[in-house]
């Protein structure tokens, strides 16, 4: 009993020490998103609406390339628990590569930009900063795939803080790139909202340089000598990496995807509705990072202690994690119920908005006990490479089951006597992502068990990461 007390803390120490910088990285990232707005809001609407638009047009592209990089830590977290030191730098090269090869796949999407904005009816204003801002952020995907390539090498080895530090430097970076290109100064002109696509693109570029300088001099990383000695493409390797990586590139698209359809779902509602929706769900984002930042923790631990075949140390990872995540989501949500007034006038001084938004903050903090199971399990499957089944379940999840239950509720009577509205979509959340906790948690569930009785366990508590 002692011996399992001994090893919970163990792990839950060491996922705490991960995942504190993810979750201050994961934070500073959103905001970066949030500051883009609120500087271009104060240049003028029309401006704002095409940075929230471009972005929404960007952002399913850097998450597509986020997943596949997202590949990369449980595969050298396992090479560096099994002391295969040697295979890490090899890995990693693939892994950069495939990344490098996709930026620029995605870099050549620049011509066709036009014709990809006709496919959104907009008034001619709004469409040309649209553009402009979308050309200026497609010019730093290879740098963008770069930095999360560099940034995944980094914490697939447990060295999470120089991430939070570079994100945090990043930010700063990104406030006076934006009033300068936004409102001009000195020889460079305004460019309103599509200075925040060049201040994106040059914050990206100077986060990639940073990575790549601190990986190329760090003293706890020289040990694997990513640099030392550079590999030829393999494409059997990228293969690999790619069909570890695209189920999870998946997921988040999916996850994406699904909040975008919700709010047009909602449109026909009325600006009120739709405006109480993303105060609830801005929040609610705000809220994942916490279990969100504990599954990429897991998802290096799992991967570690699977490297060791120590795959009793790899449940006692799960468990903490999911003990953590199920403690703080108490916490948050809690906060949420107890001081939704705050939150709200943080975003709205509207009755009507404030209202409608106080209802949907309860549903917010009913499903942020399912996200953290869902989100902590999917990162846990992350770790033992079964991504495949992430990816069914979530699409089964969210798309099948949510989206369809919160259609039901919000748009159509047939359930109740009359459309939900807003709740009724919420309540679709709630589902979808409760079925989804049972699915991964079950999936989880068998995965551990299964491997049980066949693995040579290490009982020992040695070679931490």
């Amino acid at each position: 009993m002692k011996l399992v007390s001994r090893r919970f803390a163990l792990e839950s120490k060491r996922l705490v020490q991960l995942t504190w910088p993810l979750l201050v990285a994961q934070i500073t990232q959103m905001l970066m998103g949030v500051v883009d707005t609120v500087m271009a809001g104060q240049y003028n609407a029309l401006d704002m609406a095409a940075v929230a638009l471009g972005f929404s047009i960007t952002i399913p592209l850097m998450c597509f390339l986020q997943g596949i990089a997202l590949a990369l830590p449980p595969i050298i977290a396992r090479y560096q628990g099994s002391k295969a030191s040697g295979q890490v730098a090899f890995a990693a090269q693939q892994a950069g590569y495939l990344l490098l090869i996709l930026g620029v796949v995605i870099l050549s999407l620049y011509p066709a930009v036009p014709a990809i904005l006709r496919w959104f009816p907009m008034e001619a204003g709004l469409y040309a900063i649209t553009l402009d801002y979308v050309r200026y952020v497609l010019l730093s995907m290879p740098a963008f795939a770069l930095y999360q390539w560099l940034r995944n090498y980094c914490e697939g080895l447990g060295n999470t803080k120089p991430t939070m530090i570079i994100t945090v430097i990043g930010l700063g970076f990104n406030i006076l790139a934006n009033y300068l290109f936004i409102y001009g100064a000195g020889p460079i002109p305004a460019f309103g909202g599509a200075g925040c696509g060049i201040a994106t693109a040059i914050v990206i570029s100077v986060m990639f340089v940073s990575t790549l300088v601190y990986t190329a001099k760090s003293k706890r990383l020289h040990h694997f000598g990513l640099f030392a000695h550079i590999a030829p493409p393999s494409l059997k390797m990228m293969i690999r990496t790619f069909r570890l990586g695209f189920p999870v590139a998946m997921t988040l698209l999916f996850e994406v995807t699904l909040f975008a359809v919700v709010a047009l779902l909602l449109a026909p509602f009325g600006a009120t509705t739709v405006a109480a929706h993303q105060v609830a769900l801005n929040f609610s984002a705000l809220m994942f990072m916490f279990p969100l930042s504990m599954g990429m923790a897991v998802s290096i631990r799992v991967g570690y202690r699977v490297g060791q075949n120590n795959l009793k140390q790899a449940a006692t990872a799960v468990n903490s994690a999911l003990c953590i995540g199920l403690i703080v989501a108490v916490g948050t949500a809690s906060f949420t119920l107890l001081a939704k007034e705050f939150i709200i006038d943080l975003y709205t001084q509207d009755p009507a908005v404030s209202s409608l938004a106080a209802a949907l903050l309860i549903y917010a903090a009913m499903f942020q006990f399912s996200d953290a199971i869902q989100v902590i399990s999917a990162n846990t499957l992350r770790g033992y490479k079964d991504t495949t089944a992430m990816f069914v379940i979530t699409f089964f999840a969210y798309w099948l089951i949510g989206l369809p239950t919160g259609i039901i509720l919000g748009r159509t009577d047939w359930l109740t006597a009359q459309p939900m509205e807003a709740a009724g979509f919420w309540i679709g959340f709630i589902v979808g992502l409760s079925s989804a906790a049972v699915l991964l948690g079950a999936r989880v569930y068998y995965l551990v068990h299964r491997q049980r009785p066949t693995a040579h366990l290490q009982q020992g508590l040695s070679g931490t990461l």
